[in-house]
């Protein structure tokens, strides 16, 4: 069976589009060996305009701008999409929607890695778009899923640190410390896990080097493309 080519709705931020791409490939490259790599097509958006939409609340712009970046990638041959930001899956049913190809939902692929590890009442760590809107929290809870998010300073703290730093390339230890404390506190509170909730947090944290259990989205996303491409099969994955 041939290979089929991942689009990538990228650019949002580009920081952690370069991590898509490059862990797609290195898991093509361990499952057939030699020199083989990902078929990859990447249409990677101005961030910017991405965000200005998301501050203005214009949710359906952002939703004709991704499904048009999305309609454009299956007609140059992708046979799946993923829309690499967990913020923008909240237009990732309506972008779904205007595509005759799968669309790989970085919250069922997250929430199917918890069920699998027993875990139910996850920490969400993610923009505040994520935290706050509800489309997360909802789509979990179709999977028998609780997760638990900061208190309001918190969800400021975790937002400010994505936009202000991550997405600009900026890592700070202290910003690393600050992430933690949170953790420790969710742990306290009852949580059973943490999700990297938000592409660009694997920037800061080990999800292995955590005091909970660590599930990072970015890479449970990659994973899940690269099945696709290589064809393993809904009960393959199963097993």
């Amino acid at each position: 069976m041939a290979m089929k080519t991942i689009g990538l709705i990228g650019g949002m931020s580009f920081e952690s589009s370069a991590v898509y791409y490059r862990l797609v490939n290195e898991q093509v490259r361990a499952a057939l060996g030699s020199l083989h790599s990902a078929e990859v097509l990447m249409h990677s958006v101005d961030f910017q305009t991405i965000v200005d939409m998301q501050k203005a609340g214009r949710w359906d712009l952002a939703a004709e701008r991704l499904a048009s970046v999305a309609k454009g990638l299956e007609r140059a041959g992708a046979g799946c999409i993923l829309i690499c930001t967990n913020t923008m899956h909240l237009v990732a049913d309506e972008v779904a929607g205007e595509i005759s190809i799968p669309l790989i939902n970085i919250i069922d692929e997250t929430a199917s890695a918890l069920r699998a590890s027993g875990v139910r009442r996850p920490l969400l760590l993610a923009t505040r778009y994520t935290m706050e809107h509800g489309f997360y929290t909802e789509r979990m809870a179709r999977h028998g899923l609780s997760p638990m998010t900061p208190d309001a300073a918190g969800r400021a703290l975790v937002h400010d640190i994505i936009f202000n730093e991550l997405c600009a390339g900026i890592v700070r230890e202290e910003s690393r410390a600050a992430l933690l404390r949170l953790i420790e506190q969710a742990k306290a509170d009852g949580a059973d896990a943490v999700i990297l909730g938000c592409t660009e947090i694997c920037l800061i944290l080990d999800p292995a080097n955590l005091p909970l259990p660590g599930f990072d989205s970015t890479a449970i996303h990659a994973a899940a493309a690269v099945r696709m491409a290589l064809g393993e099969s809904a009960k393959d994955r199963a097993a």
